[in-house]
């Protein structure tokens, strides 16, 4: 799935928009943990437990709205943002949102950026280097929705 930030993808025609979609998670706070990184910020430094919690939530709602998408026939999704917020105390609410597409490349350079990803190999499938939240679709063919 080829997730971007922008709002559309330079080289590629968007055929359908699919609709706004999302991931969301919902995480309770560590006490230990907010202890150990409320000593380390005394000191400075990273909060490495903190930054791999932050990661792994990210990485979650990624694949939720990855597949949100999917489910909707896209194989894109466009405008891709990170939002946060506290919920009390104790809770912190993470989502990612954006906007499922189907795109074809039409130019040159985006045919060949879509076969380099191993999209449009469909005698052959190939299975990409990819994050590890996402599968990487055949950008040639729109997908067809989960069943």
């Amino acid at each position: 799935m080829l997730v971007v930030t922008s709002n559309d993808i330079p080289g590629w025609e968007i055929r359908q928009v699919c609709g706004e979609v999302f991931g969301l998670t919902v995480r309770s706070r560590n006490a230990f943990s907010q202890m150990g990184a409320g000593f380390k910020s005394l000191v400075g430094g990273e909060l490495k437990g903190m930054t791999t919690n932050l990661v792994a939530s990210r990485n979650e709602v990624m694949g939720r709205m990855i597949d949100e998408a999917r489910n909707r026939g896209a194989n894109a999704v466009v405008a891709m943002r990170f939002d946060t917020s506290e919920m009390g105390d104790t809770w912190t609410e993470i989502c990612a949102y954006g906007t499922a597409v189907v795109a074809v490349p039409v130019t040159d350079a985006a045919r060949e950026t879509a076969v380099r990803l191993g999209y449009g190999q469909a005698s052959q499938p190939q299975a990409p280097a990819q994050p590890d939240y996402a599968q990487q679709p055949d950008y040639a063919q729109p997908q067809p929705p989960l069943s």
